[in-house]
């Protein structure tokens, strides 16, 4: 018996040797209006495995189905769905066996970047190593977007925004009011008391939770921010990588912030460490090719040593990830219509 449970044992440790040095595992988290299902996403999830052979792979979903999963992005409790991601996550033998000790990376497109960085900040088991954000509000945003004419699932999750948007019960069922922020002084009072997401993710309130602090300060690999510069989805685009914008169109960026000065979420300890890219893209939101990708890929997500990526020919990806973009095709802002048309240049900062 103890000779069994001895080679049980040694089994157990040198598979855990074997997985530690295999690829780190990727999840994703998708944007408002889209779905787990979407082929876009799935192409993602094939791309990463294809140039890491092995790798596992996970796109979080908030329902059995497309349509649910769907509804889930307009309406419901953002604490709420970060406690159901969490425990979604822990559950996953792909994410829990290979995490330690250098745990898995993440992709959040649009607000299901925030919402990852919320997972960070707020559970954090197992843990992420590098975020990797495209177009996400991390500052939030200060005006809506018009919904298509006929998709009824916005209108009616905006019809109650409009009607009052700092309300307790739209702060706590209709998730796009839950990141509103408004710079103004009288928006901020009401932002600052009743934000039912984003005031406390973002430690802006009196009482800072250190636990947030530590936990996104403590990322082994860091962010990686995306902004699209023909992003008219998030308002302003300048959010997504943390800036204050007023409505005159003065920018105040990151680092000359109160936040960051007195580092209340663990930025300022990332950014002098080299652990936060501020990275740009020409184009429309959630406009990404394959070539964008696989230099996210090789380029910012750290593996293992002996971990080797694969030359692949990407191309066949391109038609399915346009889809990434398709939630967000004919939405208006006040300036007008969305242009989906333009190519995606690279631009590093």
């Amino acid at each position: 018996m103890v000779r069994q449970t001895t080679s049980l044992l040694l089994a157990s440790i040198l598979a855990s040797l074997a997985t530690a040095t295999g690829p780190l595992p990727l999840v994703i988290w998708h944007g408002l209006g889209d779905t787990f299902d979407n082929p876009g996403l799935q192409s993602v999830a094939e791309l990463y495995s294809s140039i890491y052979p092995g790798a596992a792979t996970h796109i979080i979903r908030l329902a059995e189905d497309g349509g649910g999963d769907r509804k889930a992005s307009y309406f419901g409790s953002l604490p709420g769905e970060l406690e159901d991601v969490c425990e979604q996550l822990g559950s996953n033998p792909n994410l829990t066996s290979t995490a330690a000790p250098h745990g898995f990376h993440a992709l959040g497109f649009s607000q299901g970047g925030l919402f990852m960085r919320g997972y960070v900040e707020s559970c954090d088991s197992p843990k992420i190593h590098t975020l990797v954000t495209f177009g996400s509000p991390h500052n939030g945003i200060s005006e809506f977007v018009k919904c298509k004419p006929t998709d009824w699932v916005c209108h009616a999750a905006f019809g109650f925004l409009n009607s009052n948007k700092w309300s307790g019960w739209v702060q706590q069922n209709i998730v796009p009011a839950q990141y509103y922020r408004h710079p103004s002084p009288e928006e901020m009072e009401k932002y600052l008391e009743s934000s039912g997401f984003l005031a406390d993710i973002n430690n802006e309130r009196e009482e800072k939770k250190s636990a947030y602090k530590d936990h996104l300060g403590d990322m082994e690999g860091g962010l990686v921010l995306y902004k699209f510069d023909n992003d008219e989805v998030i308002i302003p685009k300048e959010s997504v990588w943390f800036a204050e914008v007023l409505d005159d169109g003065k920018v105040t960026w990151l680092t000359d912030r109160v936040m960051y000065k007195e580092d209340w979420l663990g930025l300022k300890k990332l950014n002098e460490a080299g652990k936060i890219k501020f990275l740009k893209t020409a184009g429309p939101h959630m406009h990404i090719t394959d070539d964008l990708l696989k230099e996210v890929f090789t380029k910012y997500l750290w593996q293992p040593s002996g971990v080797v990526a694969k030359e692949i020919d990407s191309t066949v990806h391109s038609e399915r990830l346009a889809s990434l973009a398709e939630p967000y095709r004919g939405l208006t802002s006040e300036e007008g219509i969305i242009e989906q048309t333009r190519p995606a240049i690279r631009v590093q900062n």
